[in-house]
């Protein structure tokens, strides 16, 4: 059955990728009115979502952070196919980076780094980050069930100088590479909702007190590896930039959360900023405590 969707699904996916930017635009918006007008995909989560996280705004405004979402939420689903097509002059000039030397002075160390993200703006094109550096750049995913979907994803990411790793074996792999010498840029989607457990890390995020995932922290301070934060943003539609900000070059010294504390705070601040760029479709909230 996985093989027949595959085979099936495969010829739409390639001729979306061959769109013209323009027409996969076109494409999205009679997209966003059938998934979202009509299917109503996710329609409840996105508004409970948005009352947690955004209690101080009316419902006209929540309404209107809605709607801007559902279209860049559909933009971003078929500029992931796009991505299948497109050149690397293409994808350079759509995602642009303001400051790389803040990642590359690392390769000058000869020290890996870590990328921490939230799932905002397009974290799926950081991928062409591996045109701008000499390390290689990885980044962090949990397999697709579908394995000929899950090998598309990998090809996709790796025709732009990404490759990917899966998050179960993360660890060993990363510390196997660090100790044979191998230095890479790791890029973690760190706002995911880990499943509550005895000693969970607990914090708010947008006022709401979940479990907050901890891993890419305590693996950067038990190898002493330095961590940023990447900030992209939707310049405009189909353009993005990221911005590197240091939390720290020194990990090992770091006291527990700081890490982890300060990136909620910065990706906090991006939401505030632009809550229509934020995946609203996640349901980050499910485990959070009772008020």
């Amino acid at each position: 059955m996985n093989a027949f969707i595959y085979i099936i699904s495969y010829p739409f996916l390639y001729l979306i990728s061959k769109l013209p930017f323009r027409s996969l635009y076109l494409l999205s918006d009679a997209v966003r009115i059938l998934v979202f007008n009509f299917l109503g995909y996710r329609k409840q989560v996105i508004i409970n979502n948005l009352k947690l996280a955004l209690p101080h705004l009316t419902d006209k405004e929540r309404n209107t952070i809605k709607k801007s979402f559902q279209r860049h939420f559909c933009d971003l689903f078929l500029e992931i196919i796009k991505s299948m097509g497109m050149s690397k002059k293409e994808m350079l000039k759509r995602f642009q980076i303001k400051n790389i030397e803040v990642l590359t002075q690392f390769e000058k160390q000869n020290r890996s780094a870590f990328i921490i993200c939230g799932h905002y703006a397009s974290w799926e094109w950081m991928m062409s980050l591996g045109y701008n550096m000499k390390h290689v750049g990885y980044g962090l995913y949990k397999p697709i069930g579908n394995p000929y979907f899950d090998k598309l994803i990998k090809k996709i990411r790796s025709k732009h100088n990404a490759y990917m790793i899966p998050i179960q074996t993360a660890i060993s792999i990363i510390t196997a590479k660090e100790q044979n010498n191998e230095r890479g840029v790791y890029g973690f989607a760190s706002d995911q909702s880990p499943r509550p457990k005895p000693l969970s890390y607990w914090r708010t995020f947008m006022g709401i007190e979940v479990p907050v995932y901890t891993g890419a922290e305590r693996l950067a301070r038990s190898l002493n590896i330095p961590v940023l934060f990447g900030k992209i943003n939707r310049v405009k539609r189909g353009f993005y930039e990221v911005e590197f900000k240091v939390i720290s070059d020194q990990s090992a010294s770091t006291k527990e959360y700081f890490i982890t504390d300060t990136f909620t705070t910065w990706l906090e601040e991006q939401i505030t900023a632009d809550p229509s760029q934020y995946l609203w479709t996640h349901k980050r909230f499910k485990y959070a405590r009772k008020q």
